[in-house]
């Protein structure tokens, strides 16, 4: 049985992380298969979007611990981030175009950690996050003390980290974690309409505000750096898009912010 589950929508790829048995926790083959489906997404054209999704009513419980347990060739890594996935996979990947989390049941340890890996996340009302690892001594190193200050800001992120206590879907949206909270059932389709809704805007300029959004948050040491930034990868898509956007405008296209 594979481990991870692949299907096209149109431009929209689904990963879906299968071992429900295990609550899709993942072991390193399911790490590397995560990696090879992520590989996939970036390299192909055709596809615009990508909704990383767990099968049988649970995103992701983390690594599997069984695995640590049973073999210390387990934690055998790559140690420069540069170099090699992380110990869940995909996780110090970075990619040219969105991702989205569709999360249902727990993202608790690691998998909460591969949800802050998408642009994203729609959760369902059931849903937990938290820092379960926190009990048993393993640590974060797939980008969860990176990422997660960043999107819900250094005190929130503490409380999850030096606790290890379970977030609800509610507060998860209170936080700006959860970007969008929908009924149990509804994850992967309601992440899959928000993908095709993205991808029927025009995609160099939208591409680029992206870019330009990463690179002020990860990378830029200064304003005027973010700003050049901002600037360089916009006007290259002036000419090529805005130009045909301003047309279809005046023609009376999109008025009062209609989409």
């Amino acid at each position: 049985m594979m481990n991870v589950i692949i299907q096209r929508h149109g431009t929209i790829l689904t990963i879906g992380i299968n071992r429900p048995e295990a609550r899709n926790a993942v072991n390193p083959e399911t790490a590397s298969q995560l990696v090879e489906a992520f590989n996939q997404f970036e390299n192909d054209p055709g596809l615009t979007a990508a909704v990383l999704h767990g099968i049988g009513g649970n995103f992701c419980a983390g690594f599997d611990l069984k695995a640590i347990a049973h073999s210390t060739s387990s934690l055998n890594i790559e140690q420069d981030v540069t170099k090699g996935p992380g110990p869940m996979g995909p996780s110090r990947m970075q990619f040219s175009k969105p991702v989205i989390a569709a999360v249902s049941g727990y993202a608790v340890a690691g998998g909460l950690e591969l949800s802050l890996l998408a642009d994203l996340r729609v959760v369902e009302k059931s849903a937990t996050f938290g820092v379960f690892c926190r009990r048993f001594g393993v640590p974060l190193i797939d980008g969860g003390t990176v990422r997660l200050p960043k999107l819900i800001g250094l005190s929130r992120a503490l409380d999850l980290i030096l606790t290890g206590r379970p977030v609800n879907s509610q507060e998860a949206y209170e936080f700006g974690l959860a970007n969008r909270v929908v009924p149990d059932g509804q994850g992967l389709q309601c992440a899959i309409e928000l993908a095709q809704n993205i991808s029927s805007f025009p995609q160099k300029c939208m591409l680029a505000d992206r870019a330009s959004a990463y690179n002020s948050t990860f990378d830029a040491s200064e304003f005027a750096d973010a700003m050049q930034y901002e600037f360089d990868t916009g006007a290259k898509v002036l000419v090529e898009e805005s130009v045909a956007g301003a047309k279809r405008f005046s023609a009376g296209e999109g008025r009062k912010g209609k989409l």
